[in-house]
């Protein structure tokens, strides 16, 4: 599938607010690829596809969590964390998309996991940073990503995680371990 037949399927599934983030996305996914050596065009499809489930009625989310044997534990957290995983299931039943690299990167591109692959750092730290976004601490990020996109997504998690606490909301446990897996990673 190319770019503009993957944007246009994307695009159906979207605001356009969200679709303009989506490209933003992508070109820096792109742009990321090609600085860390990761493949491009996988890069690119993953970013593309990142948000196709976001707007998804959450109660469609949660019957296919549930229905395809998702981690259950996904329903106790934020429902933002939701459309990642349920993505997966639908570019894959939807759109075909069968690359288990590109599929794992939009699956941890909210949550993060463990012993992340390039690729997904890729699309985690590109969601974060795409040229739409404005809230504090993202230009640091920004800045950091030029450098060492495994300090720039340490950054982009602790960010996420004291946003987080800051609101009292609980942090799933598959971001915390992230964290601590490339702290402790590097030590």
């Amino acid at each position: 599938m190319n770019r503009d037949e993957a944007l246009k399927v994307v695009k159906e599934q979207l605001t356009d607010h969200r679709y303009q983030h989506t490209i933003g996305v992508m070109e820096t996914a792109i742009t990321l690829a090609e600085r860390y050596g990761a493949d491009a065009k996988k890069a690119e499809l993953a970013a593309i596809f990142h948000d196709y489930a976001k707007f998804r009625p959450k109660e469609e989310m949660r019957k296919i969590i549930v229905s395809q044997k998702m981690e259950p534990s996904l329903l106790l957290y934020n429902t933002e964390l939701w459309h990642a995983p349920v993505g997966t299931y639908l570019v894959q039943q939807e759109v075909g998309i069968t690359d288990k690299e590109v599929l794992d990167a939009i699956k941890y591109h909210t949550s993060g996991r463990p012993d992340m692959t390039l690729l997904e750092k890729i699309i985690y730290v590109a969601d974060y940073i795409e040229p739409g976004r404005h809230f504090p601490g993202v230009d640091e990020v920004r800045e950091l990503a030029k450098q060492d996109l495994d300090t720039a997504l340490i950054q982009s998690l602790k960010n996420t995680i004291v946003f987080l606490l800051k609101k009292n909301q609980a942090v799933y446990p598959d971001t915390m371990k992230t964290y601590n897996s490339l702290v402790l990673g590097g030590k």
